[in-house]
């Protein structure tokens, strides 16, 4: 049996995490790939080298082109600026909406069967970009941030609770960013709803503090955005894809008639399997709910009628 090929464009900190991690759980081999010359040759030698140490023998390959990309299964896309204090996601807009249009095609070109994930931001458009310059079927284009955005809200849930983060079941909805919707009601320590466990006030600031949890890691680095979570997220997508585990998780998944949302990559719960995206799971959502998962299609919406000027 071959080993499974997963390439990551962008060797930053997110990419070239994702590839250790990658590597380190034997999901197959990786390639990383930069436009900065040398850069991403030397961190895939790095990681190698870690190999013998660790225990795995994942090959990792760095290049600045595509040829060594070829019939890859999963392609991760990290390419892009990333946020600066004070910059909302939706300055990156323009500047990444062409580079992630750049890669996939490319990767149009070279693994045309792969299944895309996007972590570039702003994350929705971002997916959305890929998707309508790859043509690829829906099930193969997915957004990671749900994943992220749960297990912050989980370690905040942790935190307050001081009970392992294992015991905790988060689900977060909607668009990545100020207008996510973290769902208090469906999210359970132990089986039991968080929302009999933490006093409403508390519980409100710990939804916040999930919306902003990007943010506050951006304003306390000041020359960089989170990696070692977002990597992580990447990970656990990848693994539910090769091993087709078919783990229910939230991700940014195009709708087309779920929980009334239509034509928008909005985050939402799936079950990722080795088809990629084998179903969107639509759970009842109250009138509350529901109204803040429309605001935040809006958002996403405003984003992608942006972006598509640019496609």
């Amino acid at each position: 049996m071959s080993r499974k090929k997963i390439t990551v464009i962008g060797a930053g900190n997110v990419g070239a995490t994702t590839a250790q991690r990658l590597a380190e759980k034997e999901m197959g081999d990786v390639v990383l790939v930069d436009v900065i010359q040398d850069m991403p040759q030397g961190k895939a030698l790095d990681i190698l080298e870690s190999a013998p140490i660790y225990g795995y023998d994942s090959r990792v390959y760095g290049t600045n082109g595509y040829e060594e990309t070829r019939d890859s299964d999963i392609v991760v896309i990290t390419s892009g600026v990333a946020r600066k204090p004070g910059m909302s996601r939706d300055d990156l807009l323009k500047t990444n909406a062409g580079i992630v249009k750049g890669v996939v095609e490319n990767i149009k070109k070279t693994s045309p069967n792969a299944i895309l994930i996007i972590v570039s931001n702003p994350l929705d458009a971002m997916t959305y970009v890929a998707y309508k310059t790859s043509l690829f079927p829906k099930h193969r284009v997915i957004g990671m941030a749900g994943v992220l955005d749960a297990a912050r809200f989980r370690t905040f849930i942790a935190m307050e609770l001081k009970v392992s983060v294992e015991n905790i079941h988060a689900f977060v909805l909607g668009g990545h960013g100020d207008t996510m919707v973290p769902l208090t009601r469906y999210t359970t320590v132990a089986g039991v709803s968080v929302e009999e466990l933490i006093p409403k006030a508390r519980l409100e600031s710990i939804v916040k503090r999930t919306r902003d949890g990007g943010a506050e890691i951006v304003n306390l680095l000041k020359t960089g955005s989170a990696f070692y979570a977002p990597s992580a997220a990447v990970a656990e997508m990848v693994e539910s894809i090769i091993k087709d585990k078919k783990k229910i998780l939230p991700c940014a998944a195009l709708c087309e008639g779920e929980y009334n949302i239509k034509g928008l990559f909005v985050g939402v719960p799936v079950k990722l399997g080795e088809n990629g995206i084998e179903q969107i799971f639509e759970i009842k959502l109250n009138a509350e709910e529901s109204a803040a998962l429309k605001k935040s299609a809006e958002a996403v919406k405003t984003l992608c009628e942006q972006v598509g000027k640019l496609l």
